[in-house]
């Protein structure tokens, strides 16, 4: 628990930002802006605060939602969003334990130094989420730092969050949840050996191992680029799914690099952005059915990328 005596904080003052900033939308970049004016009217900077693991994670497990970026990504994507630094708040059993004073005091107040805190209207924190931004405006009177909060934002039919992300990323609309996202939906990880049939088939793939955690977009093939590890950004048809073809059971993204059979990217970390579903799962009635659809794959993958 908090101590209850205050510390004297060595760090610069901040507006801090607060929530798990789970994919970085839109959303969360008009509560970073918002903090943005503020910190430049008071001549400081903008602090992210976001939680690892998810607080799902630790408070509900079975309800943990998956993710729609890891910690190190969501970090870049927040700095390049306009933060000046990321306090990661590792989220444990005893954080979870916390009153909502305690949080405050000991990583709002002595950790980052808030002079204002910017959230969301449906902000929530403290043991048994007992405080809200009434609460946390309260505190803020308390220990010297304004709160602003801000409603859900969206474009007028969607809201932008990180929940309606994963819905459309779960029903395959990787184009829709890249609105919300302003940018394509990423994977990223390790190329690691498979089967090897598309190279059979003339399509070898990379078969790329992504974090069990991470949001998967709807079995079928898809429209995307891949980026290597030396920062090469290639056209490629991504397919997810099990190969029922192949009477497969275990869950896989392989991308096909168009017109690439010369590529070696095992071991290697690969970036999958997802553009556009090209179509869903099917099994065929024999592999000439197969290679016909995987050539009408490519095709029409070089279609919608040429659009983009």
């Amino acid at each position: 628990m908090a101590d209850a005596t205050r510390s004297i904080n060595t760090a610069a003052p901040a507006v801090v930002c607060i929530g798990v900033f789970d994919g970085v939308h839109r959303g969360h970049r008009a509560l970073i802006d918002r903090a943005r004016i503020i910190a430049d009217d008071l001549g400081i900077g903008v602090s992210i605060m976001t939680f690892d693991p998810h607080p799902m994670a630790v408070l509900r497990p079975e309800s943990t939602p998956k993710m729609l970026a890891g910690v190190n990504e969501r970090k870049e994507l927040l700095l390049a969003a306009g933060a000046d630094d990321v306090y990661v708040l590792n989220f444990t059993e005893a954080t979870s334990q916390l009153t909502p004073r305690e949080f405050v005091e000991r990583d709002v107040v002595n950790q980052l130094n808030a002079r204002a805190v910017v959230v969301g209207k449906n902000f929530w924190f403290g043991h048994e989420a007992s405080g809200d931004v009434q609460v946390l405006t309260n505190l803020g009177v308390e220990y010297g730092f304004e709160v602003h909060s801000l409603d859900i934002q969206g474009d007028g039919s969607t809201d932008w969050s990180s929940t309606n992300v994963r819905r459309l990323i779960a029903a395959g609309e990787v184009a829709q949840a890249a609105t919300i996202l302003d940018r394509y939906y990423r994977l990223s990880g390790i190329v690691v050996h498979g089967d090897e049939r598309g190279r059979e088939l003339g399509f070898p793939t990379a078969n790329v191992q992504v974090a069990p955690n991470r949001a998967i977009p709807a079995d079928g093939v898809y429209a995307g680029w891949v980026t290597t590890a030396n920062l090469d950004r290639l056209p490629a048809a991504v397919s997810i799914g099990t190969n029922p073809q192949f009477n497969g059971q275990e869950p896989r993204v392989e991308a096909y690099v168009l017109d690439r059979s010369d590529l070696d990217l095992y071991d290697q970390k690969l970036s999958v952005d997802f553009v556009a579903k090209v179509r869903g799962q099917a099994v065929f009635a024999d592999l000439s059915g197969l290679v016909a659809a995987m050539n009408n794959d490519v095709a029409m993958t070089r279609k919608l990328l040429a659009n983009r």
